[in-house]
């Protein structure tokens, strides 16, 4: 079992302090206090779950979480000091698993990362049937050991989607995320990629339907 815990702060005391918690609870944590070194070290080392400060040198903890979301669905939980609404929200919306705001009890914070780990744990194990395969290292989709032959850009939409099955994502949210330059993308480029996702998925398995529309808000993955 994947026992890495990355912890991301630059607060040394909290850090240490986290450390420590994780480490009595039989964990294998990793501390990083500077977000430009989180997308490498995620690459190489492939952390059970990442707790990241919003508030970080060189590149903040919301950039971090949305450039780690354009290749990896590993759980992450925010935390910060920053307790305003709006920095919530969008921490969620950019595919965070959870939030604590801080001052927090170590403990807390160690009871989150189980909660979080056991949920992620029971969703693999709900999906031991699933016909989907991800191979993120070769930007792979199989169905049914099929590969879709997806694009780049098609992967990382597809990655997302299932990433967070019901869950629905705007068509801004998708953007957001598979274009991580911040590029300006017509809305219904969205439609076009989910319209060759979904041929492709036919092709292979025809009446199989995984990415569905929600009318006026956006798509979600969902197996039919």
């Amino acid at each position: 079992m994947n026992r890495k815990i990355l912890i991301v702060e630059d607060e040394p005391s909290v850090a240490e302090l986290l450390y420590d918690y994780l480490k009595a609870s039989h964990y294998s944590p990793h501390v990083i206090d500077n977000g430009m070194e989180v997308k490498p070290w995620v690459r190489r080392h492939n952390p059970a779950l990442i707790l990241l400060d919003i508030m970080l040198p060189e590149l903040d903890g919301v950039a971090v979480c949305r450039e780690l979301r354009t290749f990896s669905t590993v759980p992450i939980i925010m935390t910060t000091a920053r307790v305003d609404e709006v920095d919530r929200l969008l921490g969620l919306e950019l595919g965070a698993d959870d939030y604590i705001c801080k001052p927090y009890s170590p403990r807390e914070v160690v009871a989150r990362v189980k909660a979080v780990l056991r949920r992620t744990e029971n969703g693999e194990q709900d999906r031991t049937a699933n016909p989907i395969t991800i191979d993120e290292a070769g930007y792979r989709v199989l169905l049914k050991d099929k590969n879709l032959n997806l694009t780049a850009v098609e992967f990382q939409l597809f990655v997302t989607l299932y990433a967070q099955p019901g869950r629905i994502f705007s068509r801004d949210q998708l953007i957001d995320t598979i274009y991580p330059d911040r590029r300006i993308v017509n809305d219904r480029t969205i439609d076009s990629h989910i319209k060759k996702l979904r041929i492709k998925i036919s092709n292979i398995q025809p009446g199989f339907e995984l990415i569905h529309s929600v009318y006026g808000v956006g798509y979600k993955y969902e197996e039919s």
